[in-house]
């Protein structure tokens, strides 16, 4: 029972009985407009004071004045909630503080900002078709996140470093890292934990020398239900069964689906013994993302992931990795999950009449994007390596024309090249061809 009265989200209203007080529940846009908001206000000059991601802290853009934010590092002990309606319904929503919101026409990506900012570009795709409305506060607020580190000026030497380490790349594509705007975004990620136990049978293809070997007390071994299809050789499918129990901690699944999973995967590094309890402070004067892939979904795909590896596991236990008739019952206990915000450098550049991405992890500097590929530069270099391959064939021919032994050596030389080349040529086109679709 509440210790306060009224209770929360109530308000008094008009009785009809003299000497009655009713109350009643109050409205959905009435809770939004009571929600508790901060308004970050400089205490020199009442200037509008911004998060700064280069020293942390609230800094002032009109005086200068410098607070630094009181920070309590939880890491792993942050708390986690168990999947029950209760605890979904008891988190805290909204983001704690008045913010406004940028609604992309072209890749229809959802942006919160500070209402003192006054940004009109999408960070996800650089269009300037942008709509701006008041951000909902009926989102589940984060608990925790990992406060920037790496600075701006780091992100301008990483992405340098980045655009010159291949020969692929364009000659001139360094001028952008220079003029290149990056924009400090908080993307709403979920963590999820749980153990996984599971019981597993299969029929797994082994020699007597291989069932020697991998013997052990802790394996099932079914004798009653050997099946003897063997040879002379002593191969044959026995039955195998065992069982597994694995724990996941800290499984990370993002929250946007604005960025490619396949450059978010490449950010993964992040420091979670580092989180901190969530507090608006730190998106004064920033940008954030509130999640577009919700608790649920987030959770099947979590869920799909851990059935994937506890499967491996199963079949790490068998002889040997010759398998047919598998099965596995498995179950999930311990479930818990959290709602956390981690730091990422976005910038898009455009180059001819495509637009790339690049994300830059703001904790580690780790970089992961998209870079236009050179193709004529390409073929210039694959045709270049296929020529002293083509001229030491022709020589041959020209020896072994004149009945000279010393053609079919030349020869040979001249295939092993043609060969290399073509394992030169297959590994090239597939680096050029994931560096331009990440």
């Amino acid at each position: 029972m509440s210790d306060t009265f009224p209770p929360q989200g109530y308000v008094q209203t008009k009785s009809a009985v003299s000497g009655i007080e009713v109350y009643r529940p109050l409205k959905p846009e009435e809770l939004e407009a009571a929600r508790p908001v901060v308004d970050f206000r400089c205490p020199n000059c009442d200037g509008a004071t911004g998060y700064s991601t280069d020293d942390g802290g609230l800094t002032c853009t009109f005086c200068g004045y410098h607070e630094a934010p009181e920070v309590e590092i939880v890491g792993k002990g942050a708390q986690e909630f168990e999947f029950t309606v209760e605890t979904v319904e008891r988190a805290t929503n909204g983001w704690g503080q008045e913010r406004k919101e940028l609604v992309c026409n072209s890749c229809a990506a959802h942006t919160t900002l500070s209402t003192e900012m006054l940004s009109h570009t999408c960070p996800f795709c650089g269009s300037n078709a942008v709509v701006q409305s008041r951000a909902p506060q009926d989102v589940l607020r984060p608990r925790f996140l990992v406060p920037f580190v790496t600075t701006t000026e780091n992100c301008r030497q990483i992405t340098a470093e980045f655009l010159q380490n291949s020969w692929m790349l364009p000659n001139n594509l360094q001028n952008l890292a220079r003029s290149t705007e990056y924009t400090p975004i908080y993307i709403p990620f979920w963590t999820f934990d749980a153990r996984t136990t599971a019981s597993w049978r299969a029929e797994v293809y082994n020699t007597d020398a291989s069932r020697r070997r991998h013997a052990a007390p802790n394996w099932k071994w079914e004798r009653p239900f050997l099946l003897k299809l063997g040879d002379r050789e002593g191969k044959q499918w026995d039955w195998e069964s065992g069982a597994v129990s694995l724990f996941t901690d800290d499984m990370l699944v993002s929250g946007s689906g604005q960025i490619s999973l396949t450059l978010l995967k490449q950010l993964r590094g992040y420091r979670l013994s580092e989180l901190v309890p969530y507090d608006p402070t730190f998106l004064a004067g920033l940008s954030a993302q509130a999640y577009d892939v919700d608790l649920e979904s987030a959770w099947a795909s979590a869920r799909r992931s851990m059935r994937a590896k506890t499967k491996e596991a199963c079949l790490e236990q068998a002889s040997t990795r010759t398998t047919r008739n598998f099965s596995m019952n498995m179950d999930f206990s311990d479930e818990s999950w959290r709602y956390i915000l981690l730091p990422i450098y976005l910038a898009t550049y455009r180059y001819g009449d495509k637009v790339f991405q690049v994300l830059i992890n703001g904790q580690t500097g780790t970089i992961a994007g998209q870079r236009p590929v050179d193709w004529r530069k390409v073929a210039q270099y694959l045709g270049l390596a296929f020529l002293p391959g083509l001229l030491l064939a022709i020589i041959a021919a020209v020896l072994l024309a004149n009945n000279l032994d010393v053609g079919g050596f030349i020869m040979m030389v001249a295939g092993i090249g043609l060969i290399a080349w073509i394992v030169f040529a297959v590994t090239t086109l597939s680096k050029a061809g994931k560096m331009a679709e990440a």
